[in-house]
């Protein structure tokens, strides 16, 4: 473990990334980000508020059960309710009460998530509006502009998330647009203490990603994102993609993968040297019933529970798990009351938050690496087991 002492003013700039504490075994660190709607600790898991709501959840209930940064959405917000009314009500953080930190994703990746409805040019992309139809353009100037409009603290270049496969012919040509959009993203106007991070692309394609790192850290951004990645590949191509990207980007800002959930997944992306992370699964799963737990998913709506008044995950110290049990959540589910997918999100949530926090805690005692070799064996055990 390497020590690095506070060194910072009382009051960083936004933008400042302070590495507390490295890993000596591996490229995880502890580190603290600082907004300008306050400081982030890392490693960090955003919930996803991809229209200016986490689902079902209030903002109270993102700050009990440990979140400090979320996430909304330049295309959708762009539609609905449109960034115009957005401003109007002071910007993003007063629109939708929530006081911390805020990133918003630039579209990017609305370019590879509806392929079907829209067309890409040099420009940006026509998208036709899931909602009603219309033809709506964005690219980077456009994207820009209606973050500045929303007000986050920390806006995404516009680029071309690329599928899985994609050949390198194809990921070089999207690269070489991806930097052209990123350089004009950095050059737009932004929102006073906005911070902007590039996006490194490439696919599968190491040569390709480090030549995208290079060119975006020599125009030095704030911040760096890994993208391209649980787009439906493999989960050693995804680390791959990781490797590619990590060594090439500046030891000293912070670097954020995105997409991505999953807790063995995360904690294998800590220890290459990843700070933060965002997914939609903690939410999406508890509406289909599913409870993460440390230990793996749970089908709270299986027959099994019925009668289980246990908590949703022993040992959790969550609202729902504090307060009820198996057997009510599932019958809650099962009747369709909208309560059983609300406490489902606020465990879900909970364990994510937790599990990072917990995570940080190893790295700032120096037991990262076996905290790492210890979760692969529970891992290893449990899919031995079922």
């Amino acid at each position: 473990m390497v020590y690095f002492p506070p060194h910072m003013t009382t009051d960083p700039q936004p933008g400042t990334f302070e590495i507390q504490v490295s890993d000596a075994r591996t490229r995880a660190r502890a580190g603290l980000l600082h907004t300008a709607h306050g400081a982030v600790e890392t490693p960090v898991f955003m919930p996803v508020g991809t229209q200016a709501t986490v689902k079902a959840l209030e903002p109270r209930d993102l700050r009990e059960n440990g979140a400090t940064m979320i996430l909304g959405n330049t295309y959708h917000l762009m539609l609905r309710p449109g960034a115009d009314v957005v401003a109007g009500a002071g910007g993003l953080h007063r629109f939708m009460g929530w006081d911390g930190p805020i990133l918003t994703d630039s579209g990017g990746f609305q370019v590879f998530s509806l392929a079907k409805m829209r067309k890409l040019t040099p420009e940006g992309c026509w998208f036709n509006s899931h909602i009603d139809g219309r033809r709506v353009f964005l690219g980077p100037k456009e994207s820009m502009e209606v973050q500045r409009l929303l007000a986050s603290d920390i806006a995404m270049v516009f680029d071309e998330c690329l599928p899985w496969p994609c050949d390198a012919a194809r990921a070089a040509t999207s690269v070489e647009t991806t930097l052209a959009w990123a350089k004009m993203s950095l050059e737009a106007p932004h929102a006073p203490g906005q911070l902007v991070f590039g996006i490194v692309q490439g696919g599968a394609h190491d040569a390709i990603r480090r030549h995208c790192a290079e060119e975006l850290t020599a125009m030095d951004f704030p911040g760096y994102a890994i993208g391209g990645v649980s787009v439906g590949e493999p989960e050693e191509t995804m680390y791959q993609a990781v490797e590619a990207s990590v060594p090439y980007l500046p030891e000293s800002k912070p670097r954020y993968v995105m997409g991505l959930g999953v807790m063995r997944q995360m904690v294998e992306c800590v220890a290459r040297g990843v700070d933060m992370f965002d997914c939609v699964i903690p939410t999406r799963v508890a509406r289909h019933g599913t409870a993460l737990t440390r230990h793996g998913n749970v089908a709270i709506k299986a027959a099994k529970w019925e009668r289980d008044l246990g908590p949703v995950e022993d040992g959790c110290d969550c609202y729902c798990c504090r307060n009820f049990t198996r057997s009510y959540v599932r019958h809650l589910l099962h009747a369709g009351e909208i309560l059983g997918v609300r406490l489902l999100t606020i465990h879900n949530v909970h364990r994510l938050t937790a599990f990072m926090r917990e995570m940080r805690a190893t790295i700032v005692a120096g037991a990262f690496d076996d905290f790492r070799k210890q979760f692969q064996q529970d891992q290893q055990e449990k899919e031995e087991t079922t």
